[in-house]
């Protein structure tokens, strides 16, 4: 399991998603890791989802970064 936020945030994106964010520039990785780390954090919906299925629970809060920086 990785342990550094780039590395997890990369494990939570689909593979599409992975592979694009994974060749950005490593400062914008770690812009969307530390986004991701705090969406985890502050979303009760997320802590619920997190209970049942922690690898939802980090996919959906990488979805929701994702979507956020293309808006």
């Amino acid at each position: 399991m990785p342990t550094d936020p780039v590395s997890r945030f990369l494990a939570a994106l689909d593979p599409e998603h992975r592979q694009a964010v994974g060749d950005r520039p490593r400062a914008e990785q770690e812009q969307l890791a530390a986004a991701w780390e705090r969406e985890l954090e502050a979303d009760d919906e997320l802590d619920t989802l997190d209970e049942l299925s922690p690898p939802a629970a980090e996919a959906e809060a990488a979805r929701r970064v994702l979507r956020r920086e293309t808006e």
